[in-house]
């Protein structure tokens, strides 16, 4: 496929998430997906495959973080291998805590479909903004 159709697919994958049109956004990826969130100290931190994992993530994304994007995403493409460049904040709806995440997602399109996707995050960032405070003790 051509670098401008690659970029597409993942312009329509970053709009099928925002619109959170799970019909269109399963559609964009190939059934083993493979999604790289770095991290341990952040609710969303894990590896995930398929449809399935792919749309419980997303869910789950959903229902514990808060984000915005200030600025439209950068898109830098070479073969199969698309990079977009962006900044989320929001919060963290457990601990109320905002966050300031500067973020590149690494991804791949096979035969027309997204079929791996690696995030390089603010994992401190997110970390902290999911760390709960305790009370100091009496």
């Amino acid at each position: 496929m051509s670098i401008e159709k690659n970029i597409q697919i993942v312009k329509d994958f970053f709009t099928a998430i925002g619109g959170y049109d799970e019909h269109d956004l399963l559609a964009l990826v190939s059934d083993d997906i493979e999604w790289i969130i770095p991290g341990t100290d952040w609710p969303l931190a894990g590896t995930y495959r398929g449809h399935a994992e792919l749309a419980a993530v997303l869910q789950k994304a959903s229902a514990e973080i808060e984000m915005t994007y200030p600025k439209p995403p950068e898109f830098v493409a070479q073969g199969d291998r698309v990079m977009v460049v962006r900044v989320a904040t929001g919060k963290i709806k457990a601990t109320n805590k905002p966050f300031n995440d500067g973020w590149v997602f690494d991804i791949t399109v096979r035969d027309g479909k997204i079929a791996t996707m690696r995030e390089y995050i603010d994992t401190q960032a997110l970390a902290l903004a999911s760390e709960m405070t305790t009370s100091p003790q009496v």
